[in-house]
């Protein structure tokens, strides 16, 4: 029998509304989210309620989300689904990092803001932009980011599928190549050029907030961005090093099959991770949870009634 992976959204899937209905409907997503809102007086109002100009505030999102991953896999794992393994998309490894046991929802949450702010700041001080590159190859991609002066290939999403970072006043000119060069570019709903040297300062920063907390090994194999294997210790490093420097998010999930993971479960609003997953791996099963209904129905394909 196959085991099932815990997998957790990345800043662009913030959507008004999230994580109300959980709150509403879930005893374990309610106890997750007050303990937060003690944290942040005012978290529950912006997932429920924010409007999506503020949901899309750097220091707003990766805090608002992890809220929200953290409360699903909550109730998830109430309701008698337990993971084997875990992973997160960026700022989803924050919240895989407290899943998994390795950090309090209290020091993930610490984590969480205080990455938040600083990617926030590198952002504001190198105004950047990403971008969706579809229909290329890797190799295509790397090609075309040779070409203009500042732009990164930052995620490698899945085949055909990689994000690239450039500066905000370069994204005209690396759609155009990538249109020239038989692709296609679609702009993400993020304020900086994420996991590229533009975020060099906040990942120093938050190597040392990481090592001024206390973390403990993880209770299940916990996947690396960065390297894509599962970690062994070097919290500091890993989370730091991530913040500058590409996803190897198709190589994790491949990883993670070879491990043995044939059920992925997406915490977090919307099912981008699981259309990534399948294009990974056509034979693998998806199933998310944002909400009560989909609650419901991953506790019902998973077996467990």
């Amino acid at each position: 029998m196959g085991k099932i992976a815990f997998v957790f959204s990345g800043q662009g899937a913030q959507k008004p509304g999230m994580g109300l209905s959980l709150y509403e409907s879930a005893p374990a997503a309610r106890e997750v989210f007050d303990r937060l809102e003690a944290l942040r007086p005012g978290l529950k109002e912006l997932c429920f309620h924010g409007e999506a100009e503020e949901l899309g505030i750097t220091k707003n999102t990766q805090p608002a989300l992890f809220a929200v991953e953290l409360a699903a896999a909550a109730a998830l794992r109430a309701a008698g689904v337990e993971p084997a393994m875990d992973a997160g998309f960026s700022l989803g490894e924050i919240t895989a990092l407290t899943d998994s046991g390795a950090a309090d929802a209290e020091t993930g949450f610490r984590l969480v803001c205080r990455r938040a702010e600083l990617m926030q700041a590198d952002a504001e001080a190198n105004p950047g932009g990403m971008a969706a590159v579809l229909k290329l190859t890797d190799e295509q991609v790397e090609a075309v980011c040779a070409g203009i002066e500042g732009a990164y290939p930052v995620n490698y999403n899945c085949p055909g599928q990689v994000s690239v970072a450039c500066k905000k006043e370069s994204l005209p000119e690396l759609s155009a190549a990538v249109k020239a060069a038989g692709g296609r570019a679609v702009p993400l709903k993020v304020s900086g050029g994420f996991h590229s040297p533009y975020m060099a300062n906040a990942a120093k920063a938050f190597g040392e907030a990481v090592r001024a907390e206390t973390l403990r090994e993880p209770a299940l194999p916990l996947y690396s961005d960065y390297t894509a294997l599962p970690y062994e210790g070097n919290f500091a490093e890993l989370l730091s090093r991530q913040i500058c420097n590409p996803v190897r998010w198709q190589s994790l999930v491949k990883n993670m099959i070879a491990a043995g993971a044939d059920t992925f479960v997406e915490l977090g609003p919307g099912k981008t991770l699981c259309g990534l997953i399948n294009k990974i791996d056509p034979a693998v099963r998806t199933l998310h949870v944002e909400d009560a209904e989909s609650l419901l129905e991953t506790v019902k394909e998973a077996g467990v009634c």
